[in-house]
């Protein structure tokens, strides 16, 4: 079962069972421990006092009441003390004894806060850290329903660094396809058309005068040529005809780029890559979603169940298409597999395409799973973290 980032109240959550982040007496307090025990009622509380409170990190379970759940497992998360006195193991000491008991009682869905991130001081960022490392390695060996629930934006923070580095990494894509001049374009058109002298200095020289001289204003078309330009394509022009011009090893920036173009073939190791036969190119062609995911599968020498599990998909999502030859997935669900496969950029585009998506420059969500699959990081989890501080549809 796939893990769940969710923004809401935990008190509205329809699931078997809900974790409260409670304090070691389990009668009540502030927060989501206050929510929960004001929207089941009287009778929560009773129970409680039954109890005889609990340790930090440790679990103890009750009936749900008027909450629409069938149990509440109160948990008493670590109060932050600058992170050297335990706290990350008694944090994560709280979901695993969550989770043991509620597989205990027959769970098959299970809603937890984040954990100790409110009064208690946890820093949001390590929290939630701590929260999908244990929940994201208890569901890839235990069939349940795992969600996260954040009350709003601020309780899902990703680290500084990991946030800042997203984010430049859109503004630098995003941003370049929206804009009008393309400033890297203009830098390869100025470096191709000027035409140095021998002598650096003497066209420098010749530039400020014309610069100094009304008389020189350049014509449009050779805004960035200098006069050895100009005089070069006056020439061509009246003799209508093309004529490639030696220049000396200082010549000029279109024999540069013509080198950058046709590079010497020793400046490279070209290995060379095995081709598919024809047969294999056919199949591929003609092969559906569906059957492409069941072959890189096998490629990956991968189990069915391990790869639904890394992707985050439900087994009986996994069951329906792998029965349905031509099952059309959502794009989310298409990139979780490939992410799952941890396949490169352009195979994961050509997984894409077979269901009949693409990856855009103009789509934020396409922006950062291509940060994820460039910087080789396929833990769906962390994506999906990702994915959630930026407002995003998650995978799976």
């Amino acid at each position: 079962m796939p893990v769940q980032l969710v923004r809401n109240d935990i008190t509205k959550i329809h699931c078997d069972a809900i974790v409260n982040a409670a304090n070691s007496s389990l009668l009540g307090g502030g927060g989501v421990d206050g929510a929960i025990h004001r929207a089941a009622g009287r009778e929560l509380l009773k129970e409680c006092m039954t109890l005889g409170g609990c340790k930090t990190g440790q679990a103890k379970v009750t009936g749900g009441y008027k909450l629409p759940c069938r149990y509440v497992i109160h948990t008493v998360g670590p109060k932050w003390r600058g992170g050297n006195d335990g706290e990350r193991q008694l944090l994560e000491s709280c979901y695993r004894e969550s989770l043991r008991l509620a597989e205990e009682k027959g769970c098959e869905s299970v809603a937890f806060p984040l954990i100790s991130s409110g009064i208690y001081g946890y820093p949001k960022d390590q929290a939630l850290r701590v929260a999908m490392d244990v929940i994201s390695e208890f569901v890839m060996e235990h069939d349940m329903l795992v969600y996260l629930v954040m009350f709003d934006k601020a309780s899902c923070q990703i680290g500084e660094k990991l946030f800042s580095d997203i984010q430049a990494y859109i503004d630098d894509n995003y941003v370049a396809l929206h804009t009008d001049v393309n400033y890297e374009m203009m830098r390869e058109v100025q470096e191709s058309q000027l035409f140095w002298t021998e002598d650096e200095a003497s066209w420098k020289g010749q530039q400020s005068e014309m610069e100094n001289d009304e008389s020189m204003i350049p014509r449009p078309a050779a805004m960035f040529s200098c006069p050895v330009q100009r005089q070069e394509e006056e020439e061509a022009q009246q003799d209508s005809s093309f004529r490639v011009m030696e220049k000396k090893s200082s010549a000029s920036g279109f024999q540069r780029l013509k080198q950058r173009k046709e590079p010497d073939e020793e400046t490279f190791d070209f290995v060379p890559m095995a081709a598919p036969s024809l047969e294999e190119l056919v199949n591929q062609v003609d092969e559906s979603f569906s059957q492409m995911l069941l072959r890189k599968i096998d490629e990956k020498e991968m189990t069915d169940v391990q790869c639904y599990k890394k992707a985050n998909i439900d087994r009986k999502l996994f069951s329906k298409i792998r029965k349905d030859v031509h099952y059309k997935p959502s794009k989310t669900t298409a990139i979780a597999f490939a992410i799952a496969l941890e396949l490169p950029l352009e195979e994961t585009k050509d997984m894409l395409m077979k269901a009949g998506f693409a990856l855009s420059h103009s789509n934020k969500f396409d922006i950062i799973i291509e940060y994820f699959i460039k910087k080789q990081n396929y833990n769906i989890f962390e994506i999906n973290e990702a994915l959630f501080a930026f407002d995003q549809s998650l995978l799976g």
